[in-house]
């Protein structure tokens, strides 16, 4: 992967020459690992003037050595690791200071990232470099993934699906919404994951289908719906999986037409999902089925995003969004419906946008989406 990680710098940095910046910074967690190969905490990432070959190159700074692990990643083996002298705490800043000897003038730096205490202390570590706003540009060279980025998520969907699966086949009455999230959680870890990927999410009852519901003490029953979201990080990818169920034998007809209608707007998201369609004509796609059912009013306002080396990246899929859809962005899509003091329905999919003449969107969470009574 060093060469993958090495060409990624390489686009980069002619970005950024393309600009006339001669030296960037990079602060943000997950466009470190995206670039390096491995996010060591409080590390920051320099590519310094004069490219590879230029009196700095390119330098992880840390402040103690990289761990190696999975859960961090492994750094690059083309890229120089410098740890930090005991008591030197922000890695940003001596990366900063490093870009000034080595005679840089220009340092492009990620602005969105930095807090104004940070963002000062680069400027004192680096007196005589103007500081220019990288933006968002790692995060946008981070949209399209590469098939090995989209293995791991295959992964992670199936560890999230395998999770998932081996809970719906114990008992669930009587035990609470917090006990299910934790049993979710260390069976992913059981199947291989690095840990969840967000905050497992389990509502029963009046609580389901709220979106990113914390887990309580309430415990199922029967004739509740049970909706849970959970997703896997494997290797730094994460992914999202979301389904409802219903308690008992025979869902009542209110939670049948419900489910079928979030099923449906779910159904039109995921067609929707093409190289070239606009983010909110996906969106579109979903909502205007709930709104013709009805179901207008307290929708989230997204119907799903990127997901990646963070679980919420870009594209945003909601009516504001600007922007067209690429082969090889993944997404979810999610919509679902809550009825205050009844409970509601979601329905939750990582998908990889794929042109037509190669399939169409490639589902990676298959988690049957059947009304199932447990």
């Amino acid at each position: 992967m060093s060469e993958v990680h090495a060409a990624r710098r390489s686009q980069l940095r002619d970005r950024c020459a393309a600009a006339g910046e001669a030296a960037v910074l990079v602060s943000r967690p997950a466009n470190i690992r995206y670039l390096a190969g491995a996010s060591p905490a409080g590390a920051a990432l320099l590519l310094g003037p004069g490219g590879p070959a230029g009196p700095v190159g390119d330098v992880l700074l840390c402040p103690r050595p990289p761990s190696g692990d999975l859960a961090e990643g492994q750094v690059a083996g083309d890229l120089r690791v410098r740890v930090l002298p005991a008591g030197s705490t922000d890695a940003a800043a001596a990366a900063a200071g490093l870009a000034a000897s080595a005679g840089a003038e220009l340092l492009a730096v990620e602005e969105h990232d930095l807090s104004v205490t940070r963002h000062r202390a680069l400027g004192a570590a680096a007196p005589h470099v103007r500081l220019a706003d990288l933006s968002r540009a790692v995060e946008q060279q981070r949209l399209v993934k590469d098939e090995e980025e989209i293995a791991c998520l295959r992964i992670a969907a199936e560890i999230a699906d395998q999770a998932l699966g081996e809970l719906l086949e114990s008992i669930l009455v009587g035990r609470t919404e917090r006990h299910l999230a934790l049993e979710l959680e260390r069976r992913l870890v059981d199947h291989g994951a690095d840990g969840p990927a967000f905050p497992t999410s389990v509502g029963t009852g009046p609580n389901s289908g709220v979106p990113g519901h914390p887990p309580s003490d309430r415990r199922v029953e029967e004739g509740d719906f049970l909706s849970v979201c959970l997703g896997a990080d494997y290797r730094g990818y994460h992914c999202e999986l979301g389904r409802t169920f219903v308690i008992g034998t025979s869902p009542a007809r209110w939670q049948i037409e419900l489910y079928e209608v979030v099923f449906a707007a779910q159904r039109a998201g995921r067609e929707a999902l093409a190289p070239t369609v606009e983010y909110r004509a996906v969106d579109r796609a979903a909502r205007q089925v709930l709104e013709a059912a009805g179901h207008g009013g307290g929708l989230p306002r997204w119907t799903g995003h990127g997901v990646g080396l963070e679980i919420h990246e870009d594209p945003e899929l909601s009516p504001t969004a600007m922007g067209k859809l690429d082969a090889c962005v993944p997404v979810t899509v999610g919509p679902g419906v809550h009825l205050p003091g009844r409970g509601g329905v979601r329905i939750d999919d990582t998908l990889v946008v794929r042109p037509e003449a190669d399939g169409g969107p490639e589902l990676l969470t298959i988690t049957t989406k059947e009304l199932l009574a447990l």
